[in-house]
């Protein structure tokens, strides 16, 4: 598989970490839609929301705990955006499920 989040999660590909433990690696974006613009990501490859069972969910509410750690840690206490994009449509342009952390400014809707 040559996927691009696989081989930052394996350490093969260097990325500005935020968070790593045993199941879950967060970095910054490497083009950054806000002034915090992280990317969390899970270590195992699952492809897209569309792929989330019951064997692998847990993980997916893992995400949304390190989110709020991070969140934290780098000071959003006026709050934060998490957006995942799901398939072609959803605009998802690497096909392994992640979450984009945004915050450090006022997030409007739609998107901008």
């Amino acid at each position: 598989m040559d996927c691009i989040f696989c081989k930052i999660a394996n350490g093969e590909i260097p990325c500005k970490k935020v968070y790593e433990d045993e199941n879950v690696i967060a970095f910054h974006d490497l083009d950054p839609q806000a002034p915090t613009h992280v990317l969390i990501i899970p270590k195992t490859h699952i492809g897209s929301a569309m792929e989330i069972n019951e064997e692998n969910s847990g993980v997916i509410g893992h995400i949304y705990e390190v989110a709020a750690k991070i969140s934290g840690d780098l000071g959003l206490e006026n709050g934060f955006r998490i957006v995942n994009n799901c398939g072609e449509d959803g605009g998802q342009t690497v096909h392994h499920i992640h979450f984009h952390l945004l915050g450090g400014r006022s997030m409007k809707w739609p998107p901008g």
